[in-house]
């Protein structure tokens, strides 16, 4: 989801410009961090060790970041029906092709407790969690971050609305709201609808300090003070589940998780650090750029990867490998992850309205006109050059969808918890070529003595 930027200049072009469709430059800040958040969904899949949860809580963070990119697009957009009805394009062709490869695979395979037909349809919109067989478990339990995703997404203009009038207030409701209703526990009776009810109330402030962060609020607030309150807020989340050693750990406690995951992303959000040195290490801003193009596919596949990484490497007998043998499930893996993006990943391109790719990385910035000469330059030369009447307006390059499922308050027997964009064609803009308008009708000569200027 791209952002608004500055408009970058580059050297004054000694030839004709070539001008071409204003792309919306993307928050690379952002991107960095729905990196850090898939990957790190996807390694604790893998080893789920507490330790990472605690180090980088990924699904705050990808709620904060959605959070923010929403209510821009609610700012930039008369209706927010529109804005909805473009989330559900971009996030719901991903989910259908994974159902229909999935939903075949548990009928054939044989469905244990098989629900009635009907509940099939949350296999085409997940407002609650979509019914799966023990044969679908590892390829189902993921889904909640859709589920809950697409209620923030539903409730966002309510949500504006309220914060836009009580900021702080609305940003800790959702988070008092559930620590009532752990004390006096009124859940509906249904579980799938206490589970969808939790997890909204437990990242709805994360939501709402996208929010903050998108009006301004917060880098309005001293950043020693952000850090102090962050700092604070997940010590005494840590502090509460020390005190609850039985709950199984803090991701058990929905309030203490959704105050540890509000404390991470308020400091996250209130910095916004410089992004030059990954822009200028193009291996490393493609990487980026490239998960980030295909991070829901990732996000919906990774655990199936994981589940079958198994008996694919007992069958290739792995365990031959020694002390190493996870060397060998992990790069299997990884082999079936990848296989899984490229066979399905191009339906993203599809739902973004962009071309489709096999393969997402970014294309070079475009080269336009002649540019100027890189080796030292001779003092003396001159260039025969049209001199424009009116600047030429520099050209835009372009450089280059997590585990936090809290338990519900209420009802034993749960099973375990889970896991966890572009800029359309602008305005052509003019150009002074030779023989059109706004162009002198005789060359002008251009001494070259210096370092090109910038307009």
């Amino acid at each position: 989801m791209g952002e608004n930027g500055p408009v970058e200049t580059g050297p004054v072009e000694t030839g004709p410009v070539e001008t071409g469709p204003v792309e919306r430059k993307r928050d690379r800040y952002f991107d960095l961090l729905r990196v850090l958040a898939i990957i790190r969904v996807s390694v604790f899949h893998m080893f789920p060790y507490a330790l990472l949860e605690l180090a980088f809580p990924s699904m705050g963070v990808m709620f904060a970041l959605a959070g923010s990119l929403l209510a821009n697009s609610l700012d930039r957009s008369p209706s927010a029906i529109t804005v909805i009805r473009g989330r559900l394009r971009r996030l719901l062709p991903a989910y259908w092709v994974l159902a229909a490869v999935l939903v075949p695979a548990m009928f054939l395979y044989g469905w244990e407790q098989r629900p009635p037909l009907w509940h099939l349809v949350a296999w085409i919109v997940p407002f609650v969690d979509p019914p799966s067989s023990s044969f679908g478990l590892q390829a189902a339990e993921v889904l909640w971050y859709l589920v809950t995703y697409l209620w923030l997404v539903a409730l966002s203009p309510i949500m504006i609305w309220i914060y836009r009038k009580a900021r702080l207030a609305a940003i800790v409701a959702p988070i008092l709201v559930l620590l009532a209703l752990s004390i006096h526990p009124i859940w509906p009776a249904n579980e799938n609808y206490q589970e969808v009810a939790t997890n909204i109330l437990m990242y709805a402030s994360c939501w709402m300090i996208g929010f903050a962060h998108r009006d301004g609020s917060l880098k309005r607030i001293p950043g020693l003070l952000v850090t102090v309150l962050g700092a604070a807020l997940v010590t005494g989340a840590l502090a509460w589940s020390g005190a609850h050693p039985d709950a199984g750990g803090i991701k058990e406690i929905p309030v203490a998780y959704a105050v540890y995951n509000a404390g991470f992303v308020l400091f996250l959000l209130r910095w916004s650090p410089g992004m030059t040195w990954l822009t200028k290490r193009r291996g490393l801003d493609g990487w980026v750029a490239m998960i980030n193009a295909r991070a829901v596919t990732i996000y919906l596949w990774n655990n199936i990867a994981i589940a079958l990484c198994y008996p694919v490497g007992d069958a290739l007998e792995v365990w031959r490998l020694g002390r190493f043998f996870e060397v060998g499930y992990v790069t299997i893996a990884l082999v079936l992850l990848v296989n899984a993006v490229l066979i399905f990943g191009w339906v993203e391109d599809l739902a973004a309205r962009k071309r489709l790719r096999f393969v997402p990385w970014p294309a070079p910035a475009a080269v336009t006109g002649v540019t100027a000469a890189t080796s030292k330059p001779d003092l003396t030369a001159t260039v025969v050059a049209p001199m424009p009447l009116q600047p030429v307006p520099p050209r835009q390059t372009r450089p280059g969808a997590p585990s936090g499922r809290a338990a519900v308050p209420a009802g034993p027997g749960r099973r375990p918890a889970g896991p966890g964009a572009p800029a359309g064609p602008g305005v052509p803009a003019g150009s002074g070529a030779p023989g059109g308008p706004g162009v002198s009708s005789g060359p002008v000569v251009v001494p070259v003595g210096g370092p090109p200027r910038r307009r």
